[in-house]
């Protein structure tokens, strides 16, 4: 007798509560091995495939592609030990994976993420056929037994659409008429969970677009392109008459509703996912700690000189952002106070052994703070190579929950949006941020004359809380001089 086994949304880690569905990828009727990743999730953190600990039979999906669902909600359910049916036949036991566990022994990995698995082999996804219309029904007695569970939702065989209906609705064609994928064709070429999305979000079917990547890999270019071909209106045919109507707009059926319980017109967007993360991890930094802030200008010409020497003189590229992360974790040194958190309920200051450096990234998703591990230990050189992986991985959207948390200091260079200065707010529960404007030439009083020198705007925020504007002082000074005479720098070294 088959059990159904209902596998929930698990704790991902890091304190997320909650993770939206982006992408199915198993269907009711699909026989998955344990481990087989069975949906792919977007947290406030990243995207991950969430692999289901039992092997079996899926009879039920619960959320459909863009829902949001708490740790602990049902994902799917899974007939463990359940004969599934092929080709309109019953499968015997040869047809349940290797690794599927048996009713009586319940056995399942435990494991939830990807890459964490027991070994099992993956088994290949079968699609329940529904029967041939005209055929005469199975006999009852043939059929697999009924769930034991009664609370799980039982399967039942999906019957088949009428033929004149469309395999796929909600996919609109390039032309306004609407792409029917055939069921038959195998995976869409695609690596990008942002492509994906990008699709999904404008109505645009995968399968009709070719790729223009390697072996026809679809990338975001096609996407946009096909975008581009959808806005535009479609050409009439010589002679064909002019169409006589146009079609009124479609209004949607949720903001009248919004606009009467609130009042407020316009655009409604939801807090959720990254967005919804920063707003939460902004809103709770203002509210606990008390910041301040204070910023000098410092002359970068000798920084900059440095760098291109640095580079001319062969091997890998060292970035700026580099030798300001190095001259960050050298005043954090003489400067441990801004190296910890405060935990309150204590009542204490936690001076942290390690700085391990977030740095600001602005990607398609939103504003991410990767951490470099372990920062003070590191070159320029070996910082150089980490921002630049990271930052990559930022951009595919790849980052683990790892790779965003656990930061002790930020290093915040706003001068990639051509801005001069800022006041950061405070990544919690860090204790200060640095904030580098542009670099940009300005008249500057040099060895007693008039120059025009490569000034940058330097802007620390602190908690008041772990020390006083002396400290702050000091360690923005130290940063300064650094910038301004990297030879200083040395010393410490």
């Amino acid at each position: 007798m088959a059990q159904v086994l209902e596998f929930k949304l698990p704790d991902l880690g890091e304190g997320l509560t909650e993770a939206e569905i982006v992408r199915w990828l198993v269907n009711v009727g699909d026989v998955v091995a344990i481990d087989q990743p069975v949906v792919e999730v977007e947290t406030a953190k990243a995207m991950v495939e969430v692999p289901c600990p039992y092997g079996g039979v899926v009879t039920a999906r619960y959320g459909e592609e863009g829902t949001e669902l708490p740790v602990g909600a049902p994902l799917l359910t899974v007939a463990v030990g359940a004969s599934s049916a092929v080709d309109g036949s019953e499968a015997g036991p040869a047809a349940e994976p290797a690794s599927a566990p048996s009713a009586a022994s319940g056995e399942s990995s435990g494991n939830v993420l990807v890459g964490y698995g027991t070994g099992a082999p993956a088994a290949r996804r079968r699609r329940i056929r529904p029967a041939v219309p005209g055929a005469a029904p199975a006999a009852p007695a043939e059929r697999a037994p009924a769930p034991a569970a009664p609370a799980a939702p039982a399967y039942v065989e999906p019957t088949p659409a009428p033929a004149a209906q469309p395999a796929v609705a909600g996919h609109a064609a390039l032309n306004g008429s609407v792409a029917v994928p055939d069921a038959g064709v195998g995976p869409v070429p695609v690596i990008s969970p942002l492509v994906r999305r990008l699709a999904r979000d404008n109505g645009l079917d995968l399968r009709q677009l070719t790729g223009s990547g390697p072996d026809g890999l679809i990338l975001r270019a096609d996407v946009e392109r096909a975008m581009a071909a959808a806005e535009a209106p479609p050409v009439p045919a010589a002679g064909a008459a002019a169409p006589t109507t146009t079609a009124a707009p479609v209004a949607t059926a949720t903001a009248p509703a919004a606009v009467a319980q609130t009042g407020m017109r316009g655009e409604r967007i939801p807090l959720r996912g990254v967005r919804g993360a920063v707003a939460d991890k902004l809103s709770r930094s203002r509210r606990e700690i008390p910041e301040a802030t204070c910023w000098v200008d410092a002359d970068a010409t000798e920084l900059m000189a440095a760098r291109a020497a640095m580079n001319a003189a062969g091997g890998p590229k060292i970035s700026l952002i580099a030798l300001l992360a190095r001259i960050c974790t050298a005043a954090l040194a003489r400067h441990p106070e801004l190296n910890s958190t405060v935990d309150m309920e204590a009542r204490e200051i936690v001076r942290l052994p390690e700085v391990h450096l977030g740095f600001a990234a602005q990607t398609e998703r939103g504003l991410v703070v990767p951490v470099v591990r372990g920062a003070q230990s590191r070159s320029a050189e070996s910082l150089s190579a980490e921002f630049a992986r990271l930052t990559e991985v930022a951009r595919q959207g790849a980052l683990t929950p790892a790779d965003l948390t656990g930061g002790t200091f930020t290093l915040n260079n706003y001068g990639v949006f051509g801005v001069d200065g800022s006041t950061p707010i405070i990544n919690h529960p860090e204790a200060a941020m640095l904030g580098v404007g542009r670099i940009v030439p300005k008249p500057w009083v040099h060895k007693g004359e008039l120059a025009v020198r490569q000034v940058v705007q330097l802007s620390l925020t602190f908690d008041h809380r772990v020390c006083d504007g002396g400290t702050a002082g000091g360690f923005l000074r130290y940063v300064a001089d650094c910038v301004e005479h990297p030879s200083v720098l040395l010393r410490t070294l």
